[in-house]
């Protein structure tokens, strides 16, 4: 676990950037009462905070941050950290949201941009139909917000994954017991299309009137 400070300067901006577009809140999540690298974590997250007055940073210690996400989750707005303590973190943080299925992902901020959900690519349910594909759509929308810079795009894709949800459809992962039948991997996706072709045509018809 070697980190240099300007690796980790990198990384802290994006962060704090990311913040100032969403509630303004960074917690910063190391283990300094016991690593070295997280003291040089700690020192130089705290020195890139003093160029972001409006974003307010907190500390917490690793194992402080996981007792976090479980008992009080929305006192958390971007979380930055290293790459394995994030690793279990976002593992952990699925339980938040029903299912590891649910979260998309991207790495940011350096030469090219990566994006694809937590999971990877689940090859052990590859050609069954039951792949929860809400986190690969979830992965599409980020890139469009981050890398495309198009939020209206994004937000439509964003929107309809949360219509669907409201609306009580669910993949296999996330029924939990419920007599409800499960979708399907491509009717999910045919939902969430329906979803944004139906925003579109409204948003069209308008700006035509």
């Amino acid at each position: 676990m070697r980190y240099s400070a300007s690796e980790i300067e990198r990384v802290a901006r994006v962060a704090f950037d990311a913040a100032r577009k969403r509630r303004g809140k960074v917690t910063s999540v190391d283990k300094a009462n016991v690593l070295e690298v997280s003291r040089l974590w700690r020192d130089t997250v705290t020195c890139v905070a003093k160029d972001y007055p409006d974003v307010e940073l907190d500390h917490l210690y690793v194992d402080a941050c996981a007792m976090h996400l479980v008992t009080d989750p929305r006192r958390f707005d971007v979380i930055l950290t290293e790459n394995m303590f994030g690793d279990i973190l976002s593992d952990e943080a699925a339980v938040l949201t029903g299912s590891l299925g649910m979260l998309a992902s991207a790495t940011i901020g350096g030469a090219v941009d990566l994006y694809e959900p937590v999971h990877g690519s689940a090859p052990d349910l590859a050609g069954l139909g039951v792949a929860n594909p809400l986190g690969a759509i979830g992965s599409a929308a980020m890139l469009l917000r981050h890398t495309a810079r198009n939020n209206a795009a994004a937000d439509a894709i964003e929107a309809s994954i949360n219509e669907v949800l409201n609306a009580g459809h669910r993949t296999r992962d996330l029924i939990n017991g419920s007599k409800r039948r499960p979708l399907s991997t491509s009717e999910m996706g045919d939902l969430i299309r329906a979803h944004i072709v139906e925003a579109v045509e409204i948003s069209h018809s308008y700006h035509a009137v």
